[in-house]
């Protein structure tokens, strides 16, 4: 079976939302463009989603998440990887002490659904913009 079938990559993503629903961009170093997207990164070997997700966000901004659920997932054939989609949810005073806490991430902003950055990709604007306004309910 492992020779015959197509191999892919998969990442877990997050869309975390603050209590203004607003939601959390990261302006990577190493992404292309203007280098604003989600959050998230790739799973490890032997790691569940659900962690790599967790992981990712605490190594990328100090970001404890209190509550998740699978939003939905992508696929990005021409580079073969699939993603793993979490909307998830944290307090007010995770927020306060939230910064980049590593060197690949830039910046770290809340955006309202009608002012994302300029420069976001709009394949992930469209993922944000289907997932919160049509998609998954926010995890209580």
């Amino acid at each position: 079976m492992r020779l015959v079938h197509t191999r892919f990559t998969v990442t877990a993503g997050a869309i975390v939302m603050d209590s203004s629903n607003r939601v959390l961009l990261l302006q990577h170093r190493f992404r292309a463009g203007s280098g604003w997207g989600i959050p998230g990164g790739f799973i490890e070997a032997g790691e569940q989603p659900l962690d790599a997700m967790k992981r990712e966000l605490q190594e990328e901004v100090g970001l404890i998440i209190e509550s998740a659920e699978v939003a939905g997932a992508q696929s990005f054939p021409a580079v073969r990887q699939v993603e793993i989609l979490f909307l998830c949810s944290v307090s007010d005073a995770q927020i306060a002490v939230m910064s980049p806490t590593s060197p690949e991430i830039l910046d770290a902003q809340w955006f309202s659904l009608d002012g994302l950055p300029a420069g976001l990709p709009s394949d992930q604007q469209t993922l944000l913009k289907n997932i919160l306004l049509h998609g998954a309910k926010r995890p209580d």
